[in-house]
């Protein structure tokens, strides 16, 4: 039977070049979906492609960090120098990383300490929100890290050199960093309380926020993002609950409890009087 002969006669489908009889309706063709959706999905599930890696040719979603805060060739170029040092400066800076937030502490000690003796109730004020500010920031980094959901670049960065201190389990996120953000905030409020600590609070600030992509544990923008995240809480935090405090500071000396003039201070040291009652200079 010649081909296209009568409503029976065979007819070449254009689709796929095959005969059929003329009556019968051509199938679709198969869509690729099969393929794409799991390239979609894994391109989900990993990131983005690892250094020195093609990309792919398929769309996929893009994560934020993938288009504006990818600094895995960074991140590399410090984790290799870090295995580059000797052992006693990776010792060190493994110490630093675990343990530096504690000279902070110390700082809040000793700045509120110093203030109980100052005249201004606002001495007081600035030493006692320096601490709460940083409590804040914390509390604000470890909300944003639980909304961006970013890999820890010890897992997600290939090639990378193992990290000198312990990858965080899975879950413990990456952006922002804690560390920095703590860092940050303490430096900024301790320099608001004492203005020539921060020649010593801001290096050890920035020493906090490098240690912390040194050890190989965050990504430098993690660290850069904590450190202003930190930074700006604690300058709006103090800078705006400053009267106030010093108004309850202010009432608290003068209403001479003792729990209260212990906390805030007895205000500058009495001094010794002459026989007429003045006060010696």
């Amino acid at each position: 039977m010649e081909e296209g002969s009568g409503p029976t006669g065979l007819r070449r489908d254009p689709t796929n070049g095959t005969l059929r009889e003329s009556g019968a309706r051509s199938a679709p063709p198969m869509p690729h979906i099969r393929l794409v959706l799991p390239m979609i999905i894994l391109r989900e599930d990993t990131g983005p492609p690892g250094i020195g890696q093609e990309p792919h040719a398929v769309p996929h979603r893009t994560s934020v960090r993938s288009v504006t805060m990818d600094s895995s060739r960074l991140y590399l170029d410090i984790t290799d120098f870090a295995h580059s040092t000797p052992g006693w400066v990776q010792s060190l800076f493994e110490a630093w990383t675990t343990f530096g937030l504690f000279a902070f502490g110390l700082l809040f000690i000793s700045v509120w300490w110093r203030s109980r003796r100052q005249e201004s109730p606002r001495a007081v004020a600035l030493a006692v929100l320096a601490p709460l500010a940083t409590a804040v920031a914390y509390v604000a980094s470890e909300a944003l890290k639980s909304v961006v959901d970013e890999e820890r670049p010890c897992r997600a960065v290939a090639g990378a050199a193992v990290p000198l201190v312990p990858c965080p389990a899975f879950g413990d996120w990456s952006f922002p960093s804690n560390h920095s953000a703590i860092a940050g905030a303490a430096a900024v409020a301790l320099a608001l309380a004492v203005r020539r600590l921060a020649l010593l609070t801001v290096p050890l600030a920035l020493l906090m926020a490098f240690s912390r992509v040194f050890v190989g544990v965050h990504y430098p923008h993690d660290v850069t993002l904590g450190l202003l995240l930190g930074g700006s809480l604690a300058a709006v935090f103090v800078l705006g609950l400053a009267g106030p405090i010093s108004t309850i500071t202010a009432a608290a000396r003068a209403g001479g409890g003792r729990a209260a003039v212990w906390f805030t201070g007895p205000g500058p040291a009495a001094r010794p009087q002459n026989m007429s009652g003045c006060r010696l200079p």
